[in-house]
């Protein structure tokens, strides 16, 4: 585990190799997050106004909350850093990256394109493949719905149609533009069951509670969440933050940040499924 002192002294050992010549141009260069994190006295993270529960700006009083923002907080406290915020958009945080105006942003899939161009942490919290179906429905399992008179809706090219084409290429799957345009489907009596990553699944069900029942097929499957970082020879930046993630998520925090914050969308602690893991 590097703590904050190994942290310090890591930053100091690499500015000095690199002072002394013996890391050379590129050493240089793949050293520059560390160097820049420290020297700064700031974290620089990406922020979504919209994004409740990850982020989300709020219009009145302009304060930030979600639990990523809990998260690099206590990230930056840890460090001894002052937390800077660049607001951006999902699209744009793997360009606020690369382009190095961002030390690291949390809410990112690590998908093959993505990889392709930044690197990635260890998942920061696994969330779940969930239907919500209609009470009628009694499937219990990824075979109960892979059934050919199941109808299963979902956005077309996202991660839930993976899943479903993965586990239930039986079932009828309507691919739809948007996940609202499969919700307005369920409602509407086209589809029997949304597929839909946890999170998601809790925030549509505390808005409308008669829309359906919460359904986790087992075995259970899921997406993953991580932090993504601008790519460099150097991995000691990214190393440090792996290294916090994994304690906090051991220790608890992470889960009670996840939880805390589901409340942005209405979703109570109590409306968690039994045994929730991250």
């Amino acid at each position: 585990m590097i703590t904050r002192r190994t942290f310090g002294k890591l930053v100091g050992a690499t500015a000095l190799g690199a002072s002394a010549g013996t890391l050379g141009i590129t050493g240089a260069r793949a050293a520059s997050s560390l160097e820049r994190v420290k020297a700064s006295g700031t974290l620089r993270i990406g922020s979504i106004a919209d994004g409740a529960p990850y982020y989300q700006k709020s219009l009145s009083d302009g304060k930030w909350r979600g639990f990523y923002i809990d998260i690099c907080q206590k990230l930056a406290d840890d460090l001894g850093l002052k937390l800077t915020l660049l607001e951006t958009t999902w699209g744009n945080s793997v360009l606020d990256l690369q382009a190095d105006k961002i030390d690291v942003f949390f809410g990112l899939n690590p998908t093959p394109e993505r990889q392709k161009v930044i690197d990635f942490s260890e998942p920061v919290f696994k969330n779940s493949f969930t239907f919500i179906a209609k009470k009628s429905v009694t499937a219990k399992t990824w075979d109960d719905f892979n059934k050919p008179d199941m109808r299963i809706g979902v956005d077309a090219g996202s991660s839930h149609d993976a899943a479903v084409t993965r586990h239930a290429p039986n079932a009828q799957i309507s691919r739809l533009k948007t996940a609202s345009d499969v919700t307005a489907a369920l409602q509407a009596g086209r589809v029997d069951a949304q597929c839909l990553v946890l999170v998601l699944a809790l925030s549509l069900r505390a808005k409308n509670r008669s829309i359906g029942e919460l359904i986790i097929p087992t075995p259970v499957d899921f997406t993953t969440s991580n932090a993504g970082f601008r790519r460099e020879e150097d991995q000691s930046w990214r190393e440090f933050v792996n290294s916090w993630i994994i304690k906090h998520r051991d220790n608890g925090f992470i889960k009670s940040a996840i939880t805390r914050n589901m409340e942005l969308v209405g979703v109570k602690e109590s409306d968690f499924p039994p045994g929730f893991e991250i």
